[in-house]
């Protein structure tokens, strides 16, 4: 017994292929990208900064990445300020609870690690990287 599909319904057609992302060519450009995310480890906002400042005109990829990489910063910046205020206020409470607060500070520090040696390679790769969890607040 052969079964054949109902007449209304059209065939299923296979997906269009996805577009590669945008790779970088530049060399010089994706050292300094990868710079940035490897000085962010390093040196905070200071390092990401004077680069992104130095060669934003110069290559679009720095100029990319680099607002990626502060951006990335001023998040773990607020992040940072707000457990702070937590954890005063719950060592009012018990110091248990500020125990607690510790614990999540630490998760911050291993995500701004493992984020940006992620950045670091895509950007050496010529990938333009974006943090998953980053406030953009440079346009």
């Amino acid at each position: 017994m052969t079964t054949t599909p109902p007449p209304n319904v059209p065939p299923t057609q296979p997906s269009p292929p996805q577009a590669p992302p945008e790779i970088e060519q530049n060399k010089d450009a994706r050292t300094m990208g990868m710079l940035c995310y490897l000085l962010c480890i390093l040196t905070g906002f200071i390092g990401p900064l004077v680069i992104w400042l130095i060669k934003k005109e110069e290559m679009s990829f720095v100029k990319d990445q680099g607002k990626e990489v502060l951006n990335w910063i001023i998040t773990v910046v607020i992040a940072a300020i707000a457990l702070a205020v937590i954890t005063i206020v719950l060592v009012m409470i018990t110091p248990f609870f500020a125990c607690l607060t510790y614990v999540v500070y630490m998760a911050v520090i291993v995500c701004n690690l493992v984020f940006c040696i992620i950045g670091a390679i895509k950007a050496n790769q010529g990938i333009r990287y974006r943090f998953p969890f980053a406030l953009r607040l440079i346009k």
